[in-house]
């Protein structure tokens, strides 16, 4: 029987393109579910959209110099077009911007407000006195007082995950000018969530909500045996929504208590839309609610959400809260800051067509439990080892095999044998075994389900051999590739939640279109048969191509660049030393001097001990140059001396002198050579 659900994906953030640490967790395992329900005839409203109103937001506005309206709407369709090429089935994909949502998220504070479901308190909030400004959230940095990490936001620790006020920061300082903030009193609203405290141990703790993921259902126990404390839901901004009350002039609704309202208002755009009755998806006690998050969005799901919610009193709570982990990148965190990510619209132009390969690695490496590493090697191998190696050299033998002995025509098979009609019953058994896993949310387990499948018709294939018994039995081999047809037709349907574009093709070249009736989920365990003798197929094409190690680097040294480039840019610059005066200048003694002899220091990693010609004499100098140059590297060279430096000793060696030395624009060791440097910037040698 067929149930509704209500599937919401977390709303990112309109400050940047998405990346695949988005994708993997959130936005693939959603698209996955969703899919899969839909194919399997449920009522489905998968909805997600823009969230524009993040304090990031602003802080991008203002470092380019633009308002935060032509932010939102630069990323919001970069997003949006982004997630239709890469294949999210959203049935609506809205943005916080959007009039009917001002007017949901308004209204729902209304109804708490006239409820006396707020506390208004006077509280010191962090203010910037030169910005002119109270510092919200992201508008603030500091140390995590539970980790350490010190570069914690206002709103959570991206290390720790831990959701904090911007006051919980040791050390804080202003994102704007750097300045540190001071405190100032200012009115806020709050949401009571000590007042819903029982209710939440009530529904989580001793509820049914032990099906919940361990981390999910861990942290949200952490939060309540911590204790819960009011969370404000009005912020000092003028960025965002409007708090629709008195008293509310200057003041915008909190992000969070804003943005997963934004569910609700693109459902009701949806349901306007598509003349749907929008309650049904959210006041219907039948109908199932799935948010599909992050890990640092547990809090606001699973305790603030459901307050909120559950405060109003008409909409239905959350059945399951399905959030990932991390994924890193080659080893490290992902960063869009220090733009270490590969991001979604250079993929799609970098890797045409090929939308599933990441999507299926993304999957089969899911951060479901821990954090997860994302790396070129594994995507090129996941490629080339299974969807090309195993289910697209399977494909392919299937529909090469019945072109090449059938003219394209499924052949009419004789009785079944032992393993044949073992293979089919396997097959008939896979729709109920990805469905356990999907079902469960264990959706890199489903993957490999499938994958499993392409292997099976592998191994029958190369067990039955029908390349070798066309010659000797026609009869027997016409049974097999029919066998063989009907896993590839399995294949077409039970791989569309993961492999949507694959599936689309799969079925083109299987010519499902021309059946009856195309195969459902259901008919792969009920029907006999999925694709009927006599049944025209079509030409073989590739179904994945290899990725070669050339595309493998360039994606490699793509981020090399990138890290290199965020180390320029972020590179700290020692400060200017105590101002001196002319005549503090004229006492330096500089020469332009000859390295006669070099010697590497014993048990040293980082001295040379130099002979070097000042031209006044022959002098020692010991210089901490042996990390970038070798000692018959130097000899020769014509270097800038500073030659009346008070004599020094370093491990017993007295030096006499200093060498200068530059750096080059890769960070590394370069002689002031008087012979270049001299004329090519102005160096006065005296």
């Amino acid at each position: 029987m067929s149930k509704r659900y209500t599937i919401t994906a977390a709303l990112p953030y309109t400050n940047g393109p998405i990346h695949i640490g988005h994708l993997a967790g959130v936005y693939v395992p959603a698209d996955i579910y969703s899919r899969y329900l839909r194919l399997t005839g449920n009522d489905v409203a998968f909805i997600c959209g823009s969230d524009e109103h993040g304090v990031p937001i602003t802080i991008k506005a203002k470092k380019e110099g633009v308002t935060p309206q032509d932010i939102v709407d630069k990323y919001h369709a970069i997003i949006k077009q982004s997630f239709i090429d890469f294949g999210i089935t959203f049935d609506n994909y809205s943005r916080t911007s959007a009039k009917i949502h001002h007017d949901t998220a308004q209204e729902f504070f209304k109804t708490l407000y006239d409820k006396n479901e707020f506390v208004e308190e006077v509280t010191e909030q962090l203010y910037d006195a030169e910005a002119n400004q109270f510092l919200a959230d992201r508008f603030v940095t500091g140390t995590c007082p539970k980790c350490g990490n010190e570069e914690a936001y206002g709103d959570q620790c991206e290390s720790c995950g831990s959701s904090l006020n911007a006051t919980d920061l040791i050390n804080p300082k202003s994102a704007i000018t750097g300045n540190i903030p001071t405190l100032k009193e200012t009115k806020h609203w709050f949401l009571p969530l000590n007042k819903h405290e029982d209710f939440l141990r009530e529904w989580i703790l001793k509820g049914h909500k032990k099906d919940w993921k361990p981390n999910v259902y861990g942290q949200v126990k952490s939060w309540i045996d911590d204790g819960l404390r009011p969370r404000a839901v009005t912020r000092d901004l003028d960025w965002g929504i409007p708090v629709p009350v008195e008293g509310g002039e200057g003041k915008v609704l909190y992000v969070w208590f804003d943005a997963p309202i934004g569910y609700i208002s693109a459902t009701k755009e949806w349901a306007e839309r598509e003349g749907k009755n929008w309650e049904d998806y959210w006041k219907d006690e039948d109908t199932k609610l799935v948010h599909f998050i992050g890990k640092d969005n547990i809090v606001f799901h699973c305790i603030i959400f459901p307050s909120m919610l559950k405060a109003e009193g008409s909409y239905i709570l959350p059945d399951n809260v399905p959030a990932n982990e991390f994924l890193n990148l080659e080893g490290q965190k992902l960063s869009t800051s220090k733009n270490w990510a590969v991001w979604l619209p250079d993929y799609l132009i970098d890797f045409p067509n090929q939308q599933d390969v990441l999507r299926y690695a993304l999957t089969a490496n899911a951060p479901e439990t821990k954090d997860n590493d994302f790396t070129w090697k594994d995507f090129q191998a996941r490629n080339n080892n299974e969807l090309v190696a195993i289910f697209g050299n399977f494909i392919n033998r299937v529909v090469v095999l019945t072109n090449k002995y059938y003219g394209g025509i499924i052949p009419e098979p004789s009785d079944y044998s032992t393993i044949d009609e073992e293979t089919l019953a396997t097959v008939k058994a896979y729709p109920a075994v990805i469905s356990s896993s999907i079902e469960r949310y264990r959706f890199r387990e489903a993957s490999q389900e499938l994958m499993n499948l392409a292997r099976l018709g592998n191994k029958y294939l190369a067990d039955e051999e029908p390349w070798k018994t066309f010659k000797t039995d026609e009869a027997r081999t016409k049974t097999v590739m029919f066998v063989a047809l009907q896993i590839a037709s399995a294949l077409a349907v039970l791989s569309e939640p993961f492999l949507p574009f694959t599936s689309n093709k799969l079925k083109s070249i299987l010519c499902h279109s021309a059946l009856d009736a195309e195969s459902t989920w259901d008919d792969i365990s009920s029907k006999e048969v999925l694709l009927p003798a006599n049944h025209q197929i079509g030409k073989g094409e590739l179904l994945f191509s290899k990725i070669e190690d050339a595309q493998i680097e360039a994606q490699l040294e793509k981020l090399i660049t990138s890290k290199k480039a965020n180390e320029a840019a972020n590179k700290v610059v020692e400060p200017q030393k105590e101002e001196i005066t002319f005549e503090d200048f004229t006492k330096l003694d500089l020469r332009v001097g000859t390295i006669l002899e070099a010697e590497k220091m014993p048990k040293t990693k980082k001295l040379l001990v130099l002979k070097v010609d000042t031209g006044i004499d022959t002098r020692t100098i010991v210089s901490g140059i042996a990390e970038s140059f070798k000692p018959e590297e130097v000899i020769g060279k014509r270097v800038t001396v500073l030659v009346n430096l008070a004599p020094r000793k370093l491990r017993g060696v007295e030096s006499q002198g200093m060498i200068l030395m530059t750096e080059d624009e890769g960070g590394n060791l370069v002689f002031v050579n008087p012979d270049t440097d001299a004329v090519n910037n102005g160096l006065q040698i005296s």
